[in-house]
């Protein structure tokens, strides 16, 4: 039942220049595989955008390394809106995205001398592995932690995405959801007490319960050997109230817009959703199209709105300029594609 999700396929991140930001991205995060560059309208999404229709362009980069990849998401017939304030640890909603790194030293010594991002202490993590936190210049979030598998070991510097830091309001609710519903059962550690591993413009010593829920690398799905495991840390805050990340915005406004999960029976997972109190708000029903990639996608909120993209993958573009892709249909939906077929999506370019 719980190998319906293969791990994260990427996090939407809402930016004013995608152009800028796939650039920044390749160089911070290693992001230099291009999956897909689409410019069309969001027509499926008119509930989380002022029930308009919105023209928008969307880039899918990858780091080769392992784990998930970004969805760079940029409004074209509006302007996109930007948080009012900095988000707090504990609002609810996407505070923070994990990345992966082989050796947390030298990403830590990296990212330090790098005067376009601001970085926190070294920390120790509850369960005894180093870690730190990283702003961009857009002010997102990044939480720099310790990864246990990889594609491909070429020392880089971090890989991709590994999970992220959600905010929420009742702990026992999205525990069910995140357990229950995605599958991310493992706690890993669970516990309430003052928080002093903080990024470095929140303030140490506030009350947390804090649960890190993993799913560990299944070797299920075409993309699982590239995708790996998966890290959710969820964060209720005990001494304040919390507020809303995406109060008064929309969907693909600046800022993580959701995180999105390869999934490889989609029936599967709508009818569990449901059964459990989740219908899904968004369906795409048949394939859909970003540039030359396809699929079905889908949208669950978690138990305070946060979204959750699902997305069954039927076909990736190899090598665009050849009009050479994967059709993900015409093979047994469980088995994972052999390393050389996913090492040619390297051939695309973030440029």
């Amino acid at each position: 039942m719980y190998d319906i999700i293969t791990g994260i396929q990427q996090v939407g991140i809402g930016v004013s220049d995608a152009h800028e930001a796939k650039l920044l991205y390749k160089q911070l995060f290693g992001m230099d595989v291009l999956i897909f560059d689409d410019k069309a309208p969001a027509s499926l999404m008119t509930q989380y955008t002022g029930s308009e229709i919105h023209e928008r362009r969307a880039i899918l980069s990858l780091n080769m390394s392992g784990g998930g990849g970004f969805e760079i998401w940029q409004f074209l017939s509006r302007t996109p809106s930007k948080i009012a304030s900095t988000p707090t640890l504990g609002d609810l909603g996407i505070f923070a995205v994990k990345i992966k790194s082989s050796n947390i030293k030298k990403a830590y010594d990296y990212f330090s001398q790098l005067v376009s991002v601001n970085v926190s202490e070294l920390f120790d993590s509850p369960d005894d592995r180093q870690h730190f936190w990283l702003t961009d210049p857009y002010g997102n979030c990044f939480n720099i932690v310790e990864g246990d598998e990889w594609f491909k070991q070429n020392n880089t510097i971090c890989g991709g995405v590994v999970g992220a830091v959600i905010g929420v309001s009742n702990m026992d609710k999205a525990l069910h959801f995140y357990q229950e519903v995605l599958g991310i059962k493992e706690i890993i550690y669970s516990g309430t007490a003052p928080m002093i591993d903080v990024p470095h413009n929140q303030n140490k010593g506030q009350v947390f319960k804090r649960v890190l829920l993993k799913k560990s690398f299944a070797n299920k799905g075409a993309f699982s050997k590239l995708l790996g495991s998966v890290q959710i840390e969820l964060i209720e805050i005990k001494d304040s109230e919390p507020k809303k990340i995406y109060a008064n915005r929309y969907w693909g406004d600046c800022g993580f817009i959701h995180l999105c999960f390869d999934v490889l029976h989609m029936d599967k997972l709508k009818t569990l959703s449901q059964q459990c109190g989740y219908p899904f708000t968004v369906d795409s029903a048949n394939s859909f199209s970003m540039g030359n990639s396809a699929g079905r996608f889908c949208y669950v909120e978690d138990p305070d709105g946060t979204l959750i993209e699902l997305v069954e993958t039927h076909k990736v573009p190899i090598y665009k300029k050849l009009g050479l892709y994967l059709d993900i249909t015409k093979r047994k939906q469980d088995k994972p594609l052999p390393n050389w077929m996913i090492n040619l999506l390297a051939l695309s370019k973030v440029k």
